[in-house]
């Protein structure tokens, strides 16, 4: 058969070359407005504590694993900045620095100093966009981890009068302050409360040269930064906090709710506890445009699952079971729900 050749005119043919050489090409999905702003820019993230302890580990793991989830891949740089128990990061991200170019670690227990009315605090825990926490303390706990030397070992013993225990703290606002004063009033234990040093690091080094002898801290946080004499038993843990049921790993110390059967006692704990299922939040200031702050939250999700970064993690000992955003949130909307009188209560303690 012979082929069939068809000869299109001239002036066809040329409109047919114009049709096709102007003919839109295939759609290419638009940037957004976040990518589009954060392209080439650099985010810094605020760490309100001295280099070396539990949230400057953190923040810089976050940095390091949420740049790539960020549109437009911004660069994240980590810088310590240590202030008043962070009370001034988180003042400054309650009055605005909106532009998107500045996320923090904010230290778990402000947002609960804040319900109680603080002068202190200025900013409304609300209101501020939070990213998510490292840990929800599911596979954690906060204890109060005694040099194994001192011849106090259990809590108990510490009802004594003449108990001399000295215990390390950070400044106003730090959590391992106002577990100390809360736990002190409700078990009625005695010991002294060191207070002022600016980070944990500070803490680590003041308990391993006897300047104090215990501190309340994550069972993480000695296993991440105390390494050796937690897992040689040169620190011995007496009661536990931040969960309802004991931690399996510490079966025999109890819980601080177990060691007292007052209603209104354990309800003070209730609200005391409230931060650490928020253990390690990270956030962003509460005058975000909407679609930064989206994506900001976004990209925390997507860290959360990220391999990479569950890797890093194991792999440097630090503990994680992340939550977003919004569980964030919600932990905070259910502590303002507090009665009024657990809170006054709560205020009077911390405020000694």
């Amino acid at each position: 058969m012979r082929a069939v050749r068809i000869a299109l005119p001239a002036l066809q043919f040329a409109g047919l070359i114009t049709l096709l050489a102007t003919a839109s090409p295939a759609p290419v999905a638009a940037e957004s407005s976040a990518e589009t702003f954060y392209k080439g820019k650099a985010i810094t993230m605020i760490v309100p504590f001295s280099p070396g302890g539990y949230y400057d580990l953190g923040a810089r793991l976050v940095a390091r694993h949420i740049a790539g989830h960020i549109p437009g891949k911004p660069v994240v740089n980590t810088a310590n900045q240590p202030s008043a128990g962070g009370i001034g990061l988180a003042n400054r991200f309650g009055a605005g620095d909106s532009d998107g170019l500045t996320i923090g670690v904010l230290q778990r227990g402000l947002p609960q100093v804040a319900l109680t009315g603080d002068p202190n605090i200025r900013f409304d825990p609300l209101k501020i966009n939070w990213l998510g926490s490292v840990s929800a303390y599911a596979t954690d706990a906060y204890v109060l981890a005694i040099n194994a030397t001192h011849p106090v070992k259990t809590a108990a013993q510490m009802r004594d009068p003449d108990i001399k225990l000295r215990i390390g703290s950070n400044r106003s606002g730090s959590t391992n302050l106002t577990v100390a004063l809360v736990v002190k009033e409700v078990l009625g234990l005695n010991y002294e409360i060191v207070r002022g040093y600016p980070g944990a690091a500070d803490i680590n080094l003041a308990q391993q040269r006897g300047e104090v002898d215990a501190q309340f801290a994550d069972v993480s946080f000695f296993a991440t930064n105390m390494r050796d004499w937690w897992e040689s038993h040169k620190l011995n843990a007496v009661v536990q906090l931040g969960r309802r049921t004991r931690l399996p790993e510490l079966p025999d110390v109890p819980m601080a709710r177990e060691l007292t059967k007052d209603p209104a006692q354990i309800a003070l704990l209730d609200f005391a506890e409230m931060p650490f299922f928020m253990a390690l939040p990270v956030a962003a200031p509460a005058n975000l445009p909407k679609d930064r702050a989206d994506a900001l939250k976004q990209a925390f999700r997507d860290m959360m699952t990220d391999q990479a970064f569950l890797d890093e993690a194991k792999k440097i000992n630090f503990v994680v079971d992340p939550i977003d955003g919004d569980a964030v949130l919600k932990i905070v909307e259910n502590a303002a729900k507090t009665p009024k009188d657990v809170i006054e209560r709560f205020k009077k303690i911390i405020e000694q």
